[in-house]
């Protein structure tokens, strides 16, 4: 089963370096700093809407002219930070490492752009498990469009067929079923809104029930073509 992971609040806790770099851009141009729960509520949608947020909640929209300074002075403060071990969530390390073990091809979809992904994952130690990055700027089009999700597919030679999208947010399962895969929700991160009515295939607490999540995926996946073909099966009978 191949499985495409989100980064920022399903695999990291970026928020602490999101906000660093935001509220020292936003300094910079002499707006006064946004609190961390502000921060949390506008993380979700890249970098880009991140900053126009960041902007749009301290007094007046960011004016267009100055937008691409911005987002390149923000870009710059944020690479520029260290890899923290500790953004790392509870049990990621470990559960990508039983899920490389076991076989499972492994891909990151994220809307942060794609070197600083690449770069995020390397010094956290994490992107010997990825086979496949795809990031923001790779591509037309980033989540929630399928195209991220159906070229790291390609990249990992995975067929949709029991494909798997992990994130935390509507983008994320919104992203998979235009891709025509199954989604998996994680609880404990950035999205905003009731998590329930995001149609996700599951939700789960913790990072580590993920194994036990893709199973039951599996599992569902397996019965419906069970179905599918008993029902053809019927059908080519005259039933």
């Amino acid at each position: 089963m191949t499985v495409l992971f989100d980064l920022d609040g399903t695999l990291i806790d970026s928020a602490p370096h999101l906000g660093h770099a935001l509220n020292r851009l936003l300094g910079e141009w002499g707006r006064r700093s946004v609190s961390d729960a502000m921060l949390r509520s506008l993380i979700g949608d890249g970098p880009r809407l991140l900053v126009e947020r960041g902007f749009a909640a301290t007094g007046r929209p960011l004016p267009a002219e100055e937008a691409e300074t911005a987002l390149a002075r923000f870009l710059h403060l944020y690479a520029a930070l260290p890899a923290d071990p500790a953004s790392v969530y509870p049990g990621v390390r470990q559960t990508l490492a039983r899920l490389a073990g076991a076989g499972h091809p492994i891909g990151l979809c994220t809307n942060k752009p794609h070197a600083i992904a690449r770069d995020l994952l390397d010094g956290l130690g994490l992107l010997p498990f990825f086979s496949a990055v795809v990031g923001g700027d790779s591509l037309p089009q980033r989540k929630p469009a399928p195209d991220p999700l159906l070229a790291a597919l390609a990249e990992l030679k995975g067929p949709k067929a029991g494909a798997v999208m992990v994130g935390d947010g509507p983008n994320d399962v919104a992203a998979a079923h235009a891709a025509g895969i199954a989604s998996i929700l994680v609880s404990y991160g950035y999205a905003r809104g009731e998590l329930a009515g995001l149609s996700a295939d599951l939700l789960i607490d913790h990072f580590t029930d993920l194994p036990d999540a893709l199973e039951a995926v599996r599992r569902n996946f397996a019965s419906s073509i069970r179905h599918s073909h008993s029902a053809e099966a019927e059908d080519n009978l005259g039933c």
